[in-house]
């Protein structure tokens, strides 16, 4: 009878311990992935921030203010 409580609480501590170490896996990973896509995000910028470098956008931008300057 005791013997088989003990097996069942080593039971449990070794899948509580394995849950645990695959939790810590995921955070790990995910903590990971987030810090690569926000390092990608501001090296190549969405949307319209992303042609604000583009040596089309600045020719048009230096175009405009010889207009305007004019």
């Amino acid at each position: 009878m005791e013997g088989e409580d003990r097996a069942r609480r080593l039971r449990s501590f070794l899948i509580g311990g394995v849950v645990g170490a695959s939790a810590a896996v995921a955070t790990a990973r995910r903590r990971r992935d987030l810090a690569r896509r926000r390092r990608e995000q501001r090296l190549h910028p969405a949307g319209l921030a992303a042609f604000e470098e583009a040596p089309c956008f600045q020719e048009l931008l230096e175009q405009e203010r010889g207009r305007d300057g004019a």
